[in-house]
């Protein structure tokens, strides 16, 4: 089947099966000056677990949200939770040493078994289920460097090693190599944080949406100030928005890079894998099952990542690509879901959680999970909920976002992140089309020239024109069309707007400016 038959399957519209779930509560926009002991910004995962502790240990909470709770990256996640974060250990033992690297192990443990006694205490039904994690190669290369993480395993004491042959009793193609994790877990992310909503409201927390935090007045007495003007003064401010929108304060935006990846949920006639799986080739593939609405199983793949804005290829490739590999190996029948993800890396691959910068006492940030947000995220809130409580947390030093040391290898990535950004801010300038507005069809987006000037213009399904200025709010870099998600992608620091140019990912926290249609009064 060629990529133009995958493409005539795939969904029209971009739709998360996690977000197929309704029953979350919502919530008013903040409209009045309010107070708080402490301000949580951001309505993820690990928004919503510090907030659900902090509550839960009494203080008063107010959680606000930019948009829907659980609509951003938690919500279109795979949702593994695992501490098997593709080939992790050997590198990290070689930076940061084997106390540190056994550190992270047991932080993300802890994340996975705080979600799993969390939701036995709660009885919260949100299709957790345990599974044993592998790590697989097609390649001698990619052999050689699972062997080289099987050595970390053993010296962190981590449960697993080699398993070649089990990988390949589950998986219908061959393998050359695998490494497996044992007792990790996958589950239903709005099912489990719906219900931790609930029970911040419950215990007394206010929550807020479509309230989005524009700046932090003052680093010492805190007050948050959104974009209708209302302001909330707080005591002590968490910042998970994934990425900080206010990444000026500990230089954020030359600390972080940005990745997005994307998701398809199939029907399959072929064997469904009951194990979560992972690529160590390119490209790369993610495999787990999950159970849709009426409870039958769908297979997930995922993969098939770049970094944001940055694309080699109109974007909908990248969901043809995945249906290619699962209709060949896997038997696809239909395709009634596909997402993508974005997701913060830090220079050393380690979060940031806990103070966002040196005398910033008051003003606490989660951060760059790589891709792993679930075990994560679960992990930071915990971790800042002890910062808040004043409580000894043994990960502190392992996340603290103030860590200064870098060794060669992250000198290396900051100059080359950095770098790159010098030079889209200079590409992107130089950009130009000569296709004109009249020239887009329905449902297409683009560069166009309006009166001799550069826009961004998309012809919606009914024909209305929408156009805008590409330039992005945060630092000036031009944003990318992004065809399957019908977006405006910033290359330089990740933030995403809409086609109309309203925010939908920052750090950008102000929209693209409007442009007038040609002739318009």
């Amino acid at each position: 089947m060629s990529k133009n038959e995958h493409s005539n399957r795939l969904p029209d519209h971009m739709e998360s099966l996690w977000r197929t779930y309704k029953e979350v509560p919502s919530f008013p926009a903040l409209q009045a000056n309010e107070s708080a002991e402490v301000g949580v910004v951001g309505g993820g995962i690990a928004g919503i677990v510090t907030a659900y502790l902090l509550a839960k240990a009494g203080k008063k909470v107010t959680l606000i949200d930019a948009g829907k709770l659980i609509d951003g990256v938690t919500g279109y996640t795979t949702a593994k939770i695992t501490a098997q974060h593709g080939l992790y250990y050997f590198p990290l033992i070689k930076l940061m040493g084997e106390e540190k690297a056994r550190l992270y192990y047991e932080a993300n443990m802890g994340g996975l078994k705080f979600i799993e006694d969390l939701a036995a205490e709660l009885n919260i039904d949100c299709d957790l289920t345990h599974h044993d994690a592998f790590l697989y190669a097609n390649t001698s290369h990619g052999s050689a460097l699972l062997e080289k993480e099987a050595e970390a395993y053993e010296a962190l004491g981590i449960d697993g090693g080699l398993a070649k042959t089990e990988a390949e009793v589950d998986l219908p193609f061959r393998v050359d190599q695998a490494l497996v994790m044992r007792k990790q877990a996958q589950f239903h992310p709005v099912k489990f944080l719906a219900k931790l909503v609930s029970e911040i409201e419950r215990l007394g927390g206010k929550i807020y949406e479509n309230t989005r935090a524009q700046k932090i007045l003052s680093k010492d007495d805190p007050v948050i100030q959104t974009e209708n003007m209302s302001h909330l003064s707080c005591d002590k401010v968490v910042v998970a928005t994934h990425y900080p929108f206010n990444d000026a304060d500990g230089l954020y935006f030359s600390r972080l890079s940005v990745n997005r990846s994307y998701v398809i949920a199939a029907r399959i006639s072929g064997l469904m894998p009951n194990g979560m799986f992972i690529s160590v080739d390119a490209p790369s593939r993610s495999l787990r099952y999950a159970t849709g609405i009426d409870g039958e199983k769908l297979l997930l793949i995922g993969g098939d990542g770049h970094a944001t804005g940055k694309s080699k290829s109109p974007t909908m490739e990248h969901y043809e690509n995945l249906a290619q590999f699962g209709d060949e190996h896997f038997g696809i029948t239909e395709i009634p879901y596909r997402w993508s993800a974005q997701d913060m890396t830090t220079l050393d691959k380690v979060p940031y959680i806990g103070k966002i910068t040196a005398g910033y006492d008051n003003i606490f940030v989660a951060t760059g999970f790589h891709k792993w947000g679930m075990s994560n995220g679960a992990a930071a809130g915990m971790l800042l909920a002890d910062h808040i409580l004043g409580k000894a947390n043994p990960y502190a030093e392992l996340f603290d976002p103030t860590r200064t040391k870098l060794k060669a290898v992250d000198a290396l990535s900051f100059i080359k992140d950095n770098s790159s950004v010098a030079k889209e801010l200079v590409k992107g300038k130089l950009q130009s089309s000569s296709k004109t507005v009249d020239e887009l069809a329905n449902g297409e987006g683009g560069l166009v020239k309006v009166g001799g000037k550069k826009a961004g213009g998309y012809r919606d399904e009914y024909g209305q024109l929408h156009l805008v200025d590409t330039t992005c709010t945060h630092l000036g870099c031009e944003t990318h069309w992004n065809d399957a998600e019908r977006s405006w992608d910033c290359p330089c620091h990740g933030s995403r707007f809409s086609f109309s140019g309203e925010v939908l990912n920052g750090p950008a926290v102000k929209p693209l400016n409007k442009m007038e249609e040609p002739g318009s009064i």
